[in-house]
């Protein structure tokens, strides 16, 4: 059974940084299409970042060069780092992974980003 979990959500102030982590359990192989989503209430989830095939990377348009998504595969462990945060970025904050052609989902991280 795999599994996603993800952390490093809270509170920060506009402007800040946060690193969010998503730890890949129950797999055998390596994990080559990851992607972060983001749904803030009362929108709809979007791509925040996506890695395909192990190297190619994705981000949404909103990003404008602020976030980093990375992994460490010796961990499978994927990574989103964060910085310059808007109000905007508020939502709860999920990694999905597409591996062995079915799809997972972890529960999700908060980020709420607020003065």
């Amino acid at each position: 059974q795999v599994q996603l979990v993800e952390s490093g959500g809270g509170l920060v102030q506009p402007g800040g940084s946060l690193r969010l982590s998503c730890v890949a359990s129950g797999t055998m192989f390596s994990i080559d299409d990851l992607g972060w989503f983001r749904q803030a209430p009362g929108k709809q989830r979007e791509l925040v970042a996506s890695i395909t095939g192990g190297r190619h990377i994705d981000y949404g348009e909103f990003v404008k060069g602020r976030f980093t998504i990375s992994r460490d595969t010796a961990k499978n462990t994927f990574y989103l780092q964060m910085t310059g945060l808007t109000p905007e970025d508020t939502a709860l904050y999920r990694c999905n992974a597409l591996y062995r052609n079915f799809q997972y989902w972890g529960q999700g991280t908060q980020v709420n980003v607020s003065s």
